[in-house]
C-alpha cells in the first residue's frame, strides 16, 4: 500500500543514527531543529511578526552569580553602614526606610522561617572599596580586576525583585514569580528572535552547574513553552568530551561516522523524492549535516591550544582558584568570536541556594568567591576589548538580589529583594557611569529603579529586537514581562 503524504515519522531514521553508532542525543539536535522548524511548529511562524531594528550588540555573555551578591562589598559601597555599626535601623536618620512603600513589593514564598527576612542592626562594610578610573567608579577591592576596567561598566545600583528567598534565581532569568510556573528565560528568548550566526554551533550555549531544583532549576536557561529547541545547550570545558549526550562513540571514526551520514542521506533523499512537498524531510536532511558539522566544530572551540600563554595566564587557567571559571570564560570568548549569539555561565551552585548566599561568614566567603571569578571576568572584558570583540559583545553581570544593611548570625547579611546592583558593559552601553542609586543604607532602589526585565529590555535591544513583539499566538504576556529598555545607558 502506498503510503499517506506527510505522515513520514522522524523516529526511524532518528533511532537509525544511535544504532548505527553516530551517538545523537536531542540536545545536540534540538539547536539544529529549531532552525527548520521541526519541534513545535505549526503553519503559521509568529516570528514573523518581531520587530527588528538596527543592532548594536551582536552577541551576549550572561554571568550569573547563584545565591545573591553582597551589592554594598560590590558595587555599591555604603559607608554609612560604617558609621552607624551596631545601631539599630530605627536609631540611625534612615529609619523611613522601614515605612517605604517600596516594601509592598515583595511576595514572600516562605520555605525557610530563618531567612528572607528584614535584618535591623546595621552591619558594616567587610572589605574597602576606591574609586576606579577616569570615571571614578566606587568599586570594592574584592574585585580589582574587573575595577580596572571601570570606564568599560555601567554599573545599574538600582534593581529590585519581588521574591525574598532564592526562586528569585528564577525570576531573575524569567520575569516571573516562582509561584506563577516556568516561562521562556532572557536566552532563550534571544535564540528565537535571532537567526543564526554560524550553523555550526548552538545559539545559546550554557556553562556551570545550573541552579539547583529548589530555585528554578534547569529551567533557569529553558525555553519552556517556546519549544525545546530553543533551551540552552549545555557546553563542557572538555576537548573530549563538551557536550553531553551528543558525541559518537569512541570506536566509531571520523570516515565511518561520515560514510553513515552519506547512507542516511540516500535513504532521505529517497523519501524526499517520494514526498517533494514535504519540508521536514528536508530540514531533517539538513538538521543532521549540521549536527555532524557540530560535533566536528564544538571540541575545537573548547581546545586552548592555539591560545598564547599570557592569555591562558591572564584568565587564571594555572591557578587552582580561577581555572574553572577561567576557561569557562575563555571559552565564552572564542564562542561569541564563531558567532554564538547567547552564552550563559553560572557560578557559585552548590545543590543548594548557592555559595554567594552570605547569612554567615560573609568576609571569608565572599572573598573566596570573588577570588574565583574576579580575575576571569576582568580578562574578558580586557580580552574582548583588544580583540575588538567588546563593541559588539553585551557582557551582564547578575545575581539574583542584594544582601541585607543589617545582620545576620552575627558575621552575614539575609537575602534582600529591595534593592541591588548587576552591570552591563560592551555592546552598545556607555561605560564609566553609575545608574540609578539605593539610599544611604542600601536598602530601597531609590532613583531610576528598575525590575528585573528592564534588563531582559535593554539586551534585546541592543539586538536589535523590540521586545513587545516576542509574543506567541495563544500565550498572552502581562507587561511586565517585556520590561524597558534602559536607554539612559545606552550610546
Amino acid at each position: 500500500m502506498k503510503p499517506k503524504s506527510n505522515t513520514t515519522k522522524p523516529f526511524s531514521r532518528r533511532q537509525l543514527l544511535v544504532d548505527a553508532g553516530m551517538g545523537f542525543g536531542s540536545i545536540a539536535l534540538t539547536s539544529m531543529l529549531a532552525q527548520d522548524r521541526i519541534l513545535g511548529a505549526d503553519d503559521t511562524d509568529p516570528k514573523s511578526l518581531i520587530k527588528r531594528f538596527a543592532p548594536k550588540a551582536k552577541s551576549v555573555i550572561w554571568l550569573f552569580m547563584i545565591g545573591g551578591t553582597s551589592h554594598m562589598e560590590s558595587f555599591d559601597p555604603k559607608p554609612k553602614l560604617n558609621e552607624y555599626e551596631g545601631k539599630t535601623i530605627a536609631e540611625t536618620p534612615f529609619a523611613d526606610v522601614l515605612k517605604s512603600p517600596y516594601m509592598a513589593n515583595e511576595r514572600v514564598v516562605a520555605f525557610d522561617p530563618n531567612n528572607g527576612f528584614v535584618r535591623t542592626e546595621i552591619y558594616p562594610l567587610q572589605v574597602g572599596y576606591k574609586k576606579w578610573g577616569q570615571s571614578g567608579l566606587e568599586i570594592s577591592e574584592w574585585w580589582p580586576h574587573v575595577a580596572e576596567c571601570a570606564d568599560d561598566l555601567c554599573l545599574i545600583r538600582s534593581m529590585w525583585t519581588e521574591d525574598s528567598n532564592h526562586g528569585a534565581q528564577l525570576q531573575f532569568h524569567t520575569g516571573r514569580h516562582r509561584v506563577d510556573g516556568f516561562f521562556p528565560t532572557i536566552g532563550s528568548w534571544v535564540n528565537y528572535g535571532l537567526g543564526s550566526l554560524n550553523e555550526n554551533l548552538p545559539q545559546f550555549v550554557v556553562m556551570g552547574v545550573p541552579t539547583a531544583d529548589c530555585c528554578g532549576g534547569q529551567e533557569t536557561h529553558r525555553a519552556n513553552y517556546l519549544g525545546p529547541q530553543y533551551d540552552g545547550i549545555p557546553l563542557k570545558v572538555d576537548p573530549k568530551d563538551p557536550l553531553p549526550y551528543a558525541r559518537p562513540p569512541q570506536d566509531v571514526k571520523a570516515e565511518v561516522q561520515s560514510s553513515e551520514f552519506e547512507f542516511l542521506r540516500k535513504l532521505n533523499q529517497i523519501t524526499a523524492e517520494k514526498f517533494p512537498d514535504d519540508e521536514a524531510i528536508r530540514a531533517r536532511m539538513k538538521s543532521y549535516e549540521l549536527a555532524f558539522r557540530m560535533q566536528m566544530a564544538v571540541p575545537e572551540v573548547v581546545s586552548f591550544d592555539q591560545e598564547s600563554k599570557k592569555t591562558l595566564d591572564d584568565y587564571g587557567l594555572e591557578q587552582k582558584e580561577t581555572q574553572t571559571f577561567g576557561g569557562q570564560l575563555l571559552t565564552a570568548r572564542r564562542l561569541v568570536e564563531r558567532g554564538v549569539r547567547f552564552v550563559q555561565v553560572y557560578h557559585g551552585s552548590n545543590g543548594g541556594a548557592g555559595s554567594w548566599d552570605a547569612h554567615a561568614n560573609l568576609k571569608s566567603g565572599h572573598a573566596k568567591l570573588c577570588k574565583e571569578v574576579d580575575q576571569p571576568i576582568g580578562a574578558l572584558l580586557k580580552d574582548l576589548k583588544q580583540r575588538g570583540l567588546l563593541d559588539e559583545t553585551l557582557v551582564v553581570w547578575a545575581t539574583e538580589f542584594g544582601r541585607t544593611p543589617g545582620s545576620q548570625s552575627s558575621n552575614g547579611r539575609d537575602h534582600h529583594p529591595y534593592g541591588f546592583s548587576v552591570w552591563m558593559a560592551g555592546g552598545g552601553i556607555r561605560g564609566g557611569m553609575a545608574h540609578g542609586k539605593t539610599d544611604e543604607l542600601g536598602f530601597h532602589a531609590v532613583e531610576d529603579r528598575h525590575y528585573v526585565t528592564d534588563i531582559h529590555a535593554t539586551v534585546l535591544h541592543q539586538l536589535g529586537i523590540e521586545p513587545h513583539s516576542l509574543v506567541v499566538p495563544g500565550r498572552k504576556r502581562l507587561e511586565r514581562d517585556f520590561g524597558q529598555p534602559i536607554r539612559a545607558i545606552m550610546t
